[in-house]
């Protein structure tokens, strides 16, 4: 299976795979609104064995399979508590 992957310019870390080069039809409005331009950057073939950096590859192919696109959105970020300030001037 090959996947289109395509990065958005509106928000960072934040990347789309489709089934089909240039297929955007198949993002819902609200997301492809959300997402604005988007510029490609990888033909990949994602074969069971690949190994993504930040996503799993069976869950990529899955959504490429039943909705035609998969939308990686960036990592979270934890939060330490302890890097607040706790309000003592110690």
């Amino acid at each position: 299976m090959h996947a289109y992957v395509y990065k958005s310019q509106r928000k960072a870390d934040t990347y789309v795979y489709l089934a089909e080069r240039d297929a955007f039809d198949v993002l819902p409005d609200p997301v492809r609104a959300q997402l604005g331009e988007l510029s490609f950057v990888l033909d990949v073939a994602l074969t069971p064995e690949r190994k993504l950096a930040r996503e799993d590859v069976a869950t990529v192919r899955e959504k490429l399979r039943t909705q035609k696109f998969h939308l990686q959105m960036p990592p979270r970020l934890v939060h330490d508590p302890l890097t607040e300030d706790w309000g003592t001037d110690a």
